[in-house]
């Protein structure tokens, strides 16, 4: 049974209209997942892990990417596995006092971290943008998707141009294994 809210990957991209700047493949009316799996062997393999993103729901997709840079070989550093903790106890524990240190923790911290990418995708999960304990306008649907994207796209530009493809297509099995686990 998939826990995906989606019928088709032209549903995706309806939701979130930014993904048609992000993924270069035309929407069809496949099955999310079946879509997906198009995706590695496409010309612009990249596309898998903005699909993956967008097609989760926001705490799988932060989980989702957690893991995936963590199979990439992050965190590199003490400031990025903060970082990563605090994105995967929001996941654990989906509180609001957890999502705003998720938020702090991505926006102070080095956004060159793909773990730091991953925690600013926790903390746009919901509720408001707050900084300095102001608060701003709300988080809008796609803010997660675009933040574990570009985490795990960074984590990707830092591994060997030759292990890249092996990466898309381990992190497209993570994907999918969440979309289909039971909800029970």
């Amino acid at each position: 049974m998939t826990r995906l809210r989606f019928a088709s990957a032209q549903e995706v991209f309806e939701a979130f209209p930014n993904a048609q700047q992000d993924i270069q493949a035309a929407p069809s009316a496949e099955p999310p997942l079946k879509f997906l799996a198009k995706l590695p062997g496409s010309k612009a393999p990249e596309d898998a892990i903005s699909f993956c993103a967008y097609v989760l729901g926001r705490r799988e997709a932060v989980w989702w990417s957690a893991q995936t840079i963590r199979a990439m070989g992050c965190p590199r550093g003490r400031d990025e596995e903060k970082a990563l903790l605090i994105a995967e106890a929001w996941v654990r524990e989906p509180e609001e006092h957890r999502r705003r240190a998720a938020l702090d923790a991505g926006f102070n911290g080095d956004r060159e971290l793909p773990g730091v990418w991953v925690a600013l995708g926790a903390g746009t999960a919901g509720g408001n943008l707050t900084m300095g304990g102001m608060s701003g306008p709300p988080c809008t649907a796609d803010m997660t998707a675009r933040a574990v994207r570009a985490a795990v796209l960074i984590a990707l530009s830092k591994v060997p141009a030759r292990d890249r493809a092996a990466h898309i297509t381990s992190a497209v099995g993570m994907c999918q294994q969440l979309a289909n686990q039971n909800s029970s």
